[in-house]
């Protein structure tokens, strides 16, 4: 039986810990999934094992797991807007050391949430020079509590299924790692149920056997 874990869980940041998520994301079909780098609950963060980065690098390397499908996210604890001197500065320098962490990975992307309002990202974005290396993170269960876009209450029961469909199926979120982050039920079943709504894969699927997924 697939053990329970969910992605978002706090972890010590250690090579064994990242591992087992791997085979976790592996065992399950996975593609992608995103980790905490630490604890969610200290600013304090040990150095980095480079001996352990490079171990993990191997394990995703002998997985053919691409980096880009890695998304590692940023403390709660961290808020680079806060309006109090010690909290900003503490942020700032938590953001540098974890920059530097993803440097040492080799991960590409870094999820870091600050943020209330669509018009603060957009202040955000137009003020940075280069515009290729920021993007959007958008988590459909927050929009859908703006009465936005969609979420799934049970294996049975669905809330605008058919947004999730788009969504498998936009060809401009192609090689974007899309993250589950639903309470309740196994991660496979739900991969499985996204797996076989994605025409693209359902056409792959049929060239090789001739059958749907």
């Amino acid at each position: 039986r697939l053990l329970k874990q969910r992605s978002s869980e706090p972890s010590d940041g250690s090579s064994d810990q990242r591992c087992f998520i791997l085979n976790i994301v592996m065992a399950i079909r996975g593609h992608a999934f995103a980790l905490f780098l630490g604890s969610q609950r200290s600013w304090m963060r040990p150095a980095l094992d480079t001996a352990a980065a490079v171990k993990f690098q191997e394990a995703c390397a002998q997985h053919v797991f691409d980096p880009i499908h890695i998304l590692p996210r940023g403390s709660y604890l961290m808020n680079c807007g806060s309006p109090k001197e010690d909290v900003f500065s503490k942020s700032q320098a938590m953001l540098v050391d974890e920059l530097k962490t993803l440097q040492c990975t080799g991960w590409v992307i870094f999820f870091l949430s600050f943020l209330s309002i669509f018009s603060e990202l957009g202040s955000i974005i137009d003020r940075v020079r280069d515009k290729t290396r920021v993007g959007v993170c958008l988590d459909t269960c927050h929009a859908f509590a703006a009465g936005m876009a969609a979420i799934w209450t049970s294996m049975k029961t669905y809330c605008f299924f058919t947004a999730f469909r788009e969504i498998v199926n936009e060809p401009r979120l192609d090689n974007i790692p899309l993250i589950l982050d639903t309470p309740g039920f196994e991660f496979a079943e739900q991969i499985e149920l996204l797996y076989s709504i994605c025409e693209k894969r359902r056409r792959i699927k049929q060239l090789l056997d001739g059958s749907y997924y």
